[in-house]
């Protein structure tokens, strides 16, 4: 009997979200942690985000679908944009749990984690990189994750929110 793998998702939330709804969908987080947990054996998902004090309803939400959230304080940027720069949080997280994990998925479409990528695929703990649009999607994460990338582009019948 072969035992279950025990792989983590690690989730750039504001990228999988603005992602997806570019693409004029919007994702059902629940079916998306449990094609997460059938298809990549995730025992634990990181969805990291910036914190809004409004949004605690959607964390909630969010939690009861078994995400793990990390938080970090939400900005404001000079554009009046709100930006929760989770991007180290991120890259630290999964190295400082490696030895936690038998891979990583990474779902993101920011070129910040080709680093991390690279890293993963080299010391072969990188399951997959989960890009929401192929479209919009770094050309440095492409070349970092290389045949380990997937778009997430076709996945709407599956994952859409109805």
């Amino acid at each position: 009997m072969i035992p279950p793998r025990n792989n983590y998702a690690f989730i750039d939330g504001q990228n999988l979200y603005l992602g997806i709804r570019k693409l004029g969908w919007k994702l059902d987080y629940h079916k998306f942690r449990v094609y997460l947990r059938e298809k990549y054996h995730t025992t634990q998902a990181y969805l990291f985000v910036g914190y809004i004090k409004t949004n605690e309803p959607l964390y909630r939400d969010l939690e009861r679908a078994d995400f793990i959230l990390v938080f970090k304080p939400a900005t404001v940027g000079a554009d009046g944009k709100i930006k929760g720069n989770i991007d180290a949080d991120l890259v630290l997280r999964t190295m400082d749990k490696l030895d936690n994990y038998h891979k990583a998925i990474l779902i993101s479409s920011d070129g910040d984690f080709y680093s991390l990528a690279g890293y993963l695929r080299a010391i072969g703990k990188l399951a997959a990189v989960l890009s929401p649009d192929v479209y919009n999607c770094s050309w440095l994460l492409r070349e970092a994750a290389a045949d380990k990338i997937w778009f997430m582009n076709e996945l709407r019948p599956k994952l859409g929110y109805e």
